[in-house]
C-alpha cells in the first residue's frame, strides 16, 4: 500500500510556491501525490515536481466518495473561501484518521487549537525542482528557501518529514 497526499490549492502557483518542495520530497519518498486545482491552470509545474493533478471542482463534487488519503494539505485561503473545503478539513480533523496540513498567512481562528506550526526541510533536489517548477509558472526565483512552513493537525504523522517549528 502506498501513502497518499492530496493537495488542495486555488492555483498551481500557490501549490508550487507554498508546498512545492514538500510535494517533490513526498513523491520521491514513494507517496502518490495529487494536486487538486482549477481546470484552467497549466499543470506543467506540478508535473516537474512529479505530482498528478485533478480538477478541484470535480473532486469536490465527489469528495465523500473519494478514498481518504493519509494526508490532506490545504491552502488556508481556500479553506476560508470554500465551504466544501472547510467541511472536508474539519471532518478530517474530527475523525482523526487523516493528517491535515495547511499553509498561508491567515490561519482560520476555528482551527487554532487543532493545529501546530511545523516545517519541512527541503532536500537539495526538492529545492532544485521547486526552482524549475516556479520558473515554469513564470516566477524568477533568486533562491528557494530551505524550509516550508505549515500548520498541521494530528501530529501522529505517517512520515517524519514535518517537524515542530521552533
Amino acid at each position: 500500500m502506498r501513502y497518499r497526499l492530496d493537495v488542495v490549492a486555488p492555483t498551481v502557483l500557490d501549490a508550487v510556491h507554498s508546498a512545492g518542495g514538500w510535494i517533490y520530497d513526498r513523491v520521491m519518498a514513494g507517496w502518490d501525490v495529487t494536486v487538486l486545482v482549477g481546470s484552467g491552470d497549466n499543470v506543467r509545474p506540478l508535473e516537474i515536481l512529479g505530482a498528478a493533478t485533478a480538477d478541484l471542482e470535480s473532486v469536490l463534487e465527489e469528495w465523500a466518495d473519494r478514498p481518504h488519503p493519509q494526508t490532506v494539505a490545504v491552502s488556508a485561503d481556500l479553506f476560508s473561501r470554500d465551504e466544501r473545503v472547510r467541511r472536508g478539513v474539519v471532518g478530517a480533523l474530527d475523525q482523526g484518521a487523516t493528517e491535515v496540513t495547511l499553509w498561508g498567512q491567515a490561519l482560520p481562528a476555528e482551527l487554532d487549537s487543532s493545529v501546530d506550526s511545523v516545517v519541512h526541510r527541503l532536500s537539495a533536489a526538492a529545492r532544485a525542482f521547486k526552482a524549475q517548477a516556479l520558473g515554469a509558472c513564470g516566477v524568477a526565483e533568486q533562491g528557494v528557501a530551505p524550509v516550508e512552513t505549515f500548520c498541521c493537525g494530528m501530529m501522529a504523522s505517517v512520515a517524519a518529514d514535518l517537524v515542530p517549528a521552533s
